[in-house]
């Protein structure tokens, strides 16, 4: 194949004479950098807005930006795409491109938690050690045996493809996770963790290819001592005069108050600094950013504000023109035309197999369900923007062809479109949280221990909590077990966090800064009521659309009977809206689908505040919810400070329930009816309407007032048309008139859903 030259004119013209001079803008540098912006961006969100509604990887959409504008084009697309990004613009826009890869990887260093290795078990450590070390060994293996039909020039480059066939990228393999929603899932943490191991054996791996690399073409030993001794005192520089910069910044910025602007310029400055000494020293090529990234203290107040100010350019902006441009070099018509490419397309498939065996073998011996192993292993093989910006170096240091290169993006893009699909078939996260057995309030001892996992997000949420505890009556022959759940949204790392905080006493400071009140407001509730409370605290970090699986873990691991969530909109003592957030609906209404025990929405307005008496009422139509209702509140009448009324509504004509269910609601309804503890009302209704006047009365009448969701009730003469004016669907019909009832009641609301999901 002819090379041709191409003639570049030095210095390039920056900006033009503007609108109304007679020559071309787009000869000028800023003008076509601009221009091949909004069509690289314009054209991956094109592609794209098809692709994700078949849950496609945004990764796709940009090599076939790419594709595009390259050179694999016909001709009649090569006369257009050529006048967009014609050869002298090239320099310029993969400066940029550069550019944002270096902000990537100071981002995935900042998402990263180097503390995650530490807390590694022996599953996910084997698992990240063998990821990359099987794949490695027998591609090296197999080399012997390939070399043979190759030229002496075509075999060092094997080593390289192998190499980095062999990589599992810890951001690959979260934006995987991510996309999929599967973050936070058992198999989800497991994939992470086994991740930043692998990380750290395929950095190795490289650091001493690339030194091999090094003394092969300088053929000195004393420059390849130099380089790792100025990259040794780089780390240094880092560890103990950057890092404690960092954490300088986070004691001298007030909590819950923005990091000054001057300082998060300066660590981007630091960044390009440090990507410029390890592009010097030939160690590892822009890797400086992500040790400057490891280095940022994880989370809020400065994470979270570095992730904020560049995620939504670097990954909305600068990833697609690297991804794009780097795809766009590649001419995938002439792959064919390289004699060494048959060997690659051989050489691949037994990489990901051996990368899959090595994933699985460990997984197998410690017994994980078949489907989740193969899930694993297609996660781990995950492909992305660093095996990209990979074959793009050793495309430019003429390491590999250009039809090698155009091979490898290919087999990215065919990943992109394989693993998430296959995932999803291996895969389902919602299935585990389906239970053998019965997790509910009826079921339970009535005289036994109450296992309860409470929901926190906000702090106001710990008292109505605390007092609805209280309400429940516990005593040491009948305790309450709480599992206290401090939800936070994750912002500024890639890695969800569960936390302990009896396993776990030392926890940053962040961490305890923001769990704090929690903390001590249950720590005391449970030694004020020694024996009769048992309380656990816990906090997760995660995105906010994925914490009902932390929810709904804790439920299955502690066996719970209910789960308790504040509703999502919070009332002042006028009435007023004073707080609503309809992210926290949303989370609510997937918990309710996928718990694998009972559920309370606990609308707080009138316990607030301890009180010597309470007046509680259960208000009571029948159904499978209800009757969970009515077992809550019989535990409630143990208690002496309680009274309890069951206000029981009959419909005045046929109801449409069978016999079975009206029998088993009249034996729950015996227990209560005979209890002298308990006032027992009958009301007979024959319409909504009458049914709503009720309700508003005893409104003002109590200070709790408990109720069933009865969603799955499809007729009911005592509700018949309150439906048509439902604003809360899932608080069901009652729970809905007593959330609506603006600026009247006063008293709190505590609407149980009972267990749904079962395996018979």
């Amino acid at each position: 194949m002819n090379d041709s030259i191409v003639c570049v004119k030095y210095p390039p013209m920056v900006t033009s004479m503007g609108l109304w001079d007679r020559s071309n803008p787009f000869k000028y540098s800023i003008p076509a950098l601009e221009l091949q912006m909004i069509v690289i961006f314009s054209l991956t969100q094109l592609i794209y807005y098809p692709l994700k509604r078949f849950g496609f990887h945004k990764l796709l959409s940009e090599i076939i930006a790419g594709v595009i504008i390259g050179p694999t084009m016909p001709q009649f697309v090569r006369k257009y795409t050529s006048k967009l990004f014609p050869v002298d613009t090239q320099l310029t826009i993969a400066i940029l491109a550069t550019f944002g890869y270096t902000l990537l990887l100071f981002l995935i260093g900042v998402k990263s938690d180097v503390t995650m290795v530490r807390r590694t078990g022996k599953k996910a450590f084997a698992i990240g050690f063998l990821s990359p070390m099987v794949p490695l060994a027998i591609g090296m293996g197999s080399r012997s045996f390939v070399v043979r039909f190759l030229a002496d020039g075509q075999k060092f480059p094997i080593k390289v493809v192998v190499a980095i066939q062999s990589l599992s990228p810890f951001p690959s393999i979260a934006l995987l996770l991510k996309d999929l929603k599967i973050l936070n899932s058992e198999l989800g943490r497991l994939a992470l963790s086994s991740a930043m191991i692998s990380e750290l054996v395929s950095v190795s791996v490289v650091s001493v290819m690339t030194l091999y690399r090094v003394y092969k073409e300088k053929n000195s030993l004393g420059r390849i001592f130099a380089d790792v001794g100025l990259f040794a005192c780089f780390v240094l520089v880092i560890l103990f005069i950057i890092r404690p910069a960092m954490v300088w910044v986070v004691k001298q910025t007030p909590e819950g108050r923005p990091v000054k602007d001057i300082y998060t310029y300066s660590i981007i400055l630091v960044v390009l600094m440090a990507s410029v000494f390890t592009h010097w020293v030939e160690l590892l090529v822009l890797f400086g950013a992500f040790i400057v990234g490891l280095a940022v203290p994880a989370g809020p107040p400065l994470g979270s504000a570095l992730v904020d100010k560049l995620e939504p350019f670097v990954s909305g902006l600068f990833v697609p023109i690297f991804i794009t441009i780097n795809t766009s070099r590649a001419n995938f018509r002439t792959i064919f035309f390289d004699s060494s490419v048959y060997v690659y397309a051989i050489l691949l498939p037994v990489l990901f197999l051996a990368k899959l065996a090595g994933c699985m073998l460990p997984a197998f011996i410690c017994k994980m369900p078949f489907n989740d192993v193969i899930a694993l292993g297609l996660i781990m093989s995950a492909k992305g923007a660093i095996e990209m910006s990979s074959y793009s170096f050793a495309r430019d240091s003429m390491i590999i062809t250009e039809q090698t290169m155009a091979l490898m993006i290919a087999s990215i893009a065919f990943a992109a479109v394989v693993i998430p699909i296959c995932v999803r078939k291996f895969y389902d996260p919602s299935r585990k949280f389906a239970g053998y057995q019965r997790r509910n309030i009826i079921h339970s001892k009535h005289d036994g221990e109450l296992r309860i996992v409470a929901c926190i997000h906000r702090t106001d949420n710990i008292a109505g909590i605390i007092n609805l505890l209280d309400t429940s009556g516990p005593t040491k022959d009948s305790p309450i077990a709480i599992y206290v759940l401090h939800l936070i949204e994750l912002r500024g790392q890639s890695s969800a966090h569960f936390i302990s905080h009896q396993l776990q006493k030392k926890t940053s400071y962040n961490q305890e800064s923001y769990s704090a009140n929690v903390l001590v407001a249950f720590g005391q509730y449970e030694r004020n009521n020694l024996g009769a409370i048992y309380a656990q605290i816990f906090t997760a970090i995660s995105p906010c659309n994925l914490m009902y699986e932390d929810m709904c873990n804790l439920a299955l691991d502690k066996v719970a009977a209910l789960i308790i969530i504040p509703f999502h909109r919070k009332w002042d003592i006028f009435g007023s809206v004073e707080f609503e957030d309809q992210r926290l609906r949303v989370l609510n209404c997937k918990i309710l689908d996928r718990a694998p025990c009972s559920v309370g929405i606990l609308i707080d307005r009138g316990l607030t505040e301890r009180q010597a008496s309470c007046s509680v009422a259960m208000l009571f139509f029948g159904g499978n919810d209800d009757r969970e209702a009515l077992a809550y509140a019989r535990r409630l009448a143990r208690n002496g400070s309680i009274g309890l009324t069951v206000v029981h509504f009959v419909a005045t004509q046929y109801d449409g329930a069978n016999e079975k269910e009206r029998l088993l609601d009249e034996v729950s309804l015996k227990s209560m009816d005979q209890n002298k503890h308990v006032a027992y009302k009958v009301e007979k209704v024959n319409e909504g309407a009458q049914t709503a006047m009720i309700v508003r009365r005893l409104v003002d009448e109590h200070d709790l007032i408990i109720v069933g969701t009865r969603d799955n009730v499809e007729y009911s003469p005592q509700t018949v048309g309150l439906e048509e004016w439902s604003e809360f669907s899932e608080l069901g019909v009652i729970g809905d008139l007593l959330a609506s009832i603006d600026g009247k009641c006063r008293a709190s609301i505590l609407v149980i859903q009972r267990q749904r999901h079962m395996i018979y």
